[in-house]
């Protein structure tokens, strides 16, 4: 399957996403250290839904980008691989 559309992100929206990223990561070391140091599996598991949380929320600013940007131009110049693709995308993300 062929991506032969054009990314067109900002260094802001790139940036954001990155930001989002790298505190869920932060986070995410912290729940590995409360398994470490044998913390409540509760709290854990509190933690641990914080993470993906985290993640599932930056996933959806990505999603929202490319569907303002990459689809919008996908959609303009006929490119229907790039639609396929984020069906595909869609379906792997909400599973």
């Amino acid at each position: 399957m062929s991506h032969s559309h054009t990314h067109t992100h900002s260094p802001e929206e790139k940036r954001a996403i990155v930001n989002r990223l790298s505190r869920a990561i932060g986070h995410l070391e912290k729940v590995k250290d409360m398994v470490e140091r044998d913390n409540d599996c509760s709290e854990v598991l509190i933690q641990l839904a914080a993470v993906k949380s985290a993640l599932n929320s930056t996933g959806k600013v990505i999603l929202k980008n490319h569907i303002d940007s990459c689809i919008v131009d996908a959609v303009e110049s006929g490119d229907h691989d790039a639609l396929h693709a984020l069906e595909d995308a869609i379906d792997k993300f909400v599973k």
